[in-house]
C-alpha cells in the first residue's frame, strides 16, 4: 500500500506512477478470443455446446440452453420476505431514476425549414451477467432496466452457469426486471452468440454488462458489429475524507471496492496524516474479519494508497485519476464536486457511502473505470436508444439555403452533389 503527501520532493513521478499503473489483467486473451468469435460465426451452437462443456463443465442439451421465465418467478416466489422486499425497492429506483433520463423529440421551424430529431430504442439488447466470483443481481436491474426504460422490445439476458448451475438471486432478479430471454451461456462465446446470432440465439443491437478479461475483449473486438456499453476495467474508489470522519467508516468504504478483485484500487485522499493513519490501522482490523479478505487483502497491498494533501489541492489529482468511484466526505462537499471534472459517479458527504449505489440508490452502477471517465459516461437509457435527425424544406426554405450548399459542393469537387440542389433552385413550379 501506497503512503503519499503532496509536500514530498519525489511526490509528482510517484502520483504519475499511480495514475498510470496498469492494473488490467497480464494475460493476453486477445488472440484466444479472436479464435473463439470465429469459431461461433462459423460453427453457431456446436460451438457454445463445446464450448460451454470445456469451460462451465456440462452439457446444454441436458441441462437446457434457455431457462424458463416460471423458473425465475419461483426463484423470486422463494426468496426470503426482506431481500424479495430489498430486490423490488431496488428495481423501483434504479427505473424511477432512469426514466428521468428519456430524452424527448425535437422538432423546430424556420422560415420554409423544418428540422428535428426523434429518438427510438433499437429493436434487441443483450445483458451478460457475471456467473464466476460470484454473483451479482444488481447487475442484472443495473443494465435491464434502463433498456426496458428505453423501449427495447427483446431483452436477452446471458450468464455462465458452472455445472449448468445458476443463482436464485440472479433469476429473481431477471423477473423483476422484465428480461425476455434467459440463456445458460457465458464467456466471450455468449458475446459472439450475441452479436452473430445461432440457430437458437437471434442477433441483438447492442451488448451491455461487466465480466472477465475474456468477455471484456470480446466487446472490444465485436464493436461495430454491435454497439456495446464500454469495455470496463478493475473497480475503483477514491475517498476524499477529513479528519473530522470516523476512520471505522472510511476503512470500510475503502474496502467494498478492493473486495471485488484483486486488481481493484481503493485510494484515500486526506488532509490529516494522523487520520489516514488511522485509517490504515482499521483497514487491517476489517480485513482480519471479512470474508473476502485474500481477495480484499490482495488489492489493498498492491493498489491501495493513502494520500496527504490540502482539499483544495485535490480536485486536480481527483481529474487525474479520473476515477469509476468519488467519495466526498467532507464539510462541504458541493464546493469540491463544483471543481471535479473527471469522474464515473460522486458521492457527496458523509452519510453517502458508495456501496449504497451499487444496489439502492437509482443511479447507475455500470461506469466507466480505467481512466475512462475522461471521456465517457456511466450506463443510461441512452445506451440502448439512437437518435435520428430530420430536415423539411419548403421551396423557399430551399432557395435561402441551397445556395450555400452549390457552393460547398463545387468548391470540394463533388459537382453530382451541388447538381442535386441546383436542379431544384433552377427550375419552376
Amino acid at each position: 500500500m501506497i503512503h503519499l503527501t503532496t509536500t514530498d520532493p519525489d511526490f509528482p513521478t510517484r502520483f504519475a506512477a499511480l495514475v498510470n499503473a496498469r492494473r488490467e489483467a497480464d494475460a493476453d486473451v486477445s488472440r484466444d478470443v479472436a479464435v473463439i468469435i470465429a469459431r461461433v460465426r462459423a460453427e453457431g451452437d456446436a460451438a457454445l455446446h463445446a464450448l460451454t462443456a470445456q469451460f462451465d463443465g456440462h452439457d446444454l442439451d441436458e441441462t437446457g440452453w434457455r431457462i424458463d421465465p416460471a423458473e425465475w418467478r419461483a426463484a423470486y416466489d422463494g426468496l426470503a420476505p426482506e431481500l424479495r422486499d430489498a430486490l423490488d425497492l431496488a428495481a423501483a429506483r434504479i427505473r424511477a431514476y432512469h426514466a428521468r433520463q428519456r430524452p424527448e423529440d425535437a422538432s423546430y421551424q424556420e422560415a420554409g425549414i423544418r428540422l428535428g430529431a426523434r429518438w427510438r430504442p433499437v429493436d434487441a439488447a443483450g445483458v451478460y451477467v457475471p456467473g464466476g466470483r460470484a454473483a451479482y443481481p444488481s447487475s442484472v436491474l443495473m443494465n435491464a432496466l434502463p433498456a426496458k426504460v428505453a423501449g427495447v422490445e427483446r431483452l436477452v439476458m446471458v450468464t455462465p452457469t458452472p455445472r449448468g448451475e445458476v443463482n436464485p438471486l440472479v433469476l429473481a432478479a431477471a423477473h423483476v426486471a422484465g428480461v425476455d430471454e434467459l440463456w445458460r451461456v457465458g464467456g466471450a462465446q455468449a458475446i459472439a452468440a450475441l452479436a452473430f446470432g445461432t440457430e437458437r440465439i437471434k442477433p441483438v443491437d447492442v451488448i451491455t454488462g461487466p465480466g472477465n478479461a475474456w468477455v471484456a475483449e470480446a466487446k472490444r473486438q465485436l464493436y461495430g458489429v454491435v454497439g456495446i456499453d464500454m469495455v470496463a476495467g478493475p473497480s475503483e474508489i477514491v475517498v476524499v475524507a477529513d479528519g473530522d470522519n470516523d476512520p471505522v467508516l472510511t476503512a470500510a468504504d475503502l474496502l467494498s471496492q478492493a473486495e471485488h478483485d484483486p486488481t481493484s484500487q481503493s485510494i484515500l485522499f486526506t488532509d490529516d496524516a494522523a487520520f489516514g493513519a488511522a485509517v490504515a490501522a482499521q483497514v487491517e482490523a476489517h480485513l482480519a474479519t471479512l470474508a473476502t479478505q485474500a481477495v480484499a487483502r490482495a488489492s489493498w497491498e498492491a493498489n491501495g494508497a493513502i494520500i496527504v494533501a490540502p482539499l483544495a489541492e485535490v480536485p486536480p489529482l481527483v481529474d487525474a485519476l479520473a476515477p469509476e468511484h468519488l467519495q466526498l466526505a467532507v464539510a462541504e462537499p458541493e464546493a469540491l464536486f463544483d471543481r471535479v471534472r473527471h469522474a464515473g459517479s460522486v458521492f457527496l458527504g458523509r452519510h453517502t457511502p458508495e456501496a449504497i449505489g451499487d444496489y439502492v440508490a437509482g443511479p447507475n452502477h455500470v461506469l466507466p473505470t480505467g481512466r475512462r471517465a475522461r471521456f465517457s459516461s456511466g450506463l443510461s437509457v441512452l445506451d440502448f436508444m439512437k437518435r435520428t435527425s430530420f430536415l423539411a424544406l419548403e421551396r423557399d426554405g430551399l432557395a435561402e439555403i441551397g445556395p450555400a450548399a452549390v457552393a460547398l459542393a463545387e468548391a470540394e469537387g463533388l459537382p453530382a452533389h451541388a447538381r442535386s440542389v441546383a436542379l431544384r433552385l433552377n427550375r419552376r413550379g
